[in-house]
């Protein structure tokens, strides 16, 4: 099949862009022609709340493609319409995540069908935002996936989602693939040196938390945990990643919690480089989110062989299934939280569920031919040869 992508890739930064990379790298391993189109820009700058959106990595996950659309300058939008039509694909491929791609992926689609026979599919990341979800985001995503032949979820509850705005759409769900090819990725340093140069206290157990800060991760309630847990694991919280709030707030929750000592923040966006260290370093990943729908963090731990402590939020109990790829807990609830990571330390947890995330990461469940394999049903389904 011909089927065209567009969606984020290096020099773009993030989980979406390592996901639009290794997916056309798998489609065109599976012997499909797959062209990937990507942006000039994503966001105007004032519109962004991070520091870039540009990878800093020294070894980036690569993919040859094109670079046209620039969200903000309609006349990109229609040059990547005429670009795509002249590929004369099977399947256009695009990616929904946040309401800002409303404007240019509603015409780009909309051209696409009024013009073409070229199917469309949408995957769908989020089908609302993470800190939203009221009415507008609700109507802005109707406006757009309504135009899609058929979409993909990563997750029950986008599913849900998806059916609840368009009852008769065609939606199928696949998990997110393991991200285990960032673990090729050469190491800048072993863990010692890195648990050295943080400070971080000989032969503590350290708990990883990994991603971008944002609220809805619910790092305040593994600060609250880290008391309960500290009165029975001399465990270290490490919390690596790019914050998009205060940073002060969650230190200064920490000393209100009396574990400042024992948190350690490296407030950066991480390249590839220095992935597989701060993963090595940790004895579990802990991911105590308030809500979700799915994290790439998941696949990210899973494919440095990482079992996970998450919420039985969103789909993430999907993925984490308890008490053999990590352990699940209820949200918000510090209590459940901390009990559960004493458990892990205390009942030698570690060997057994990190054995079982070894194998379970090269399983098809995670695999991208999985995801690959889902998209090549769809095309068949809609009428596709080849």
């Amino acid at each position: 099949m011909r089927i065209c992508v567009v969606g984020p890739t290096y020099p773009f930064r993030g989980g979406i862009a390592h996901y639009t990379t290794l997916l056309v790298r798998h489609l065109r391993e599976a012997g499909h022609t797959a062209p990937l189109f990507s942006f000039t820009r994503q966001y105007p700058r004032w519109l962004f709340p991070g520091r870039t959106d540009r990878d800093p990595s020294d070894t980036p996950l690569r993919v040859d493609c094109e670079y046209i659309l620039d969200p903000s300058n309609p006349l990109t939008w229609l040059r990547l319409y005429r670009r795509v039509r002249a590929e004369h694909p099977d399947v256009l491929l695009l990616q929904w995540w946040v309401p800002y791609w409303t404007p240019c992926l509603t015409t780009i689609a909309h051209l696409v069908k009024r013009n073409t026979k070229i199917k469309i599919v949408f995957i769908c990341h989020n089908v609302v935002p993470h800190e939203g979800g009221g009415v507008i985001d609700r109507r802005l995503a109707l406006t757009v996936l309504r135009r899609g032949d058929a979409l993909v979820v990563h997750s029950e509850q986008d599913r849900y989602r998806l059916l609840a705005l368009l009852p008769t759409a065609r939606v199928y769900k696949a998990a997110i693939p393991t991200y285990a090819q960032l673990g090729d990725q050469p190491a800048a340093r072993p863990p010692r040196d890195l648990r050295r140069d943080l400070g971080l206290p000989e032969g503590a157990p350290i708990i990883l938390f990994f991603g971008f800060v944002r609220p809805y991760k619910g790092l305040e309630y593994l600060i609250q945990a880290m008391r309960l847990v500290r009165e029975r694991v001399a465990a270290h919280l490490l919390v690596v990643g790019e914050f998009w709030t205060a940073p002060e707030f969650y230190q200064r929750y920490a000393e209100e919690c009396g574990v400042s000592q024992a948190m350690t923040i490296v407030n950066r966006y991480v390249p590839n480089e220095d992935l597989q260290p701060y993963f090595d370093l940790a004895d579990v990943v802990a991911l105590p989110y308030v809500s979700a729908t799915q994290s790439a963090v998941v696949q990210l731990a899973f494919g440095f062989g990482k079992p996970v402590i998450t919420t039985r939020v969103g789909g993430l109990h999907e993925v984490v299934e308890d008490g053999v790829s990590g352990l699940i807990v209820p949200p918000q609830d510090e209590q459940a939280l901390a009990a559960a990571i004493v458990r892990y330390f205390e009942q030698g947890l570690a060997g057994p569920l990190t054995a079982n995330v070894r194998r379970a990461a090269v399983t098809q469940t995670f695999s991208w031919r999985q995801l690959v394999g889902t998209l090549e049903d769809l095309a068949r389904e809609l009428g596709v040869e080849g």
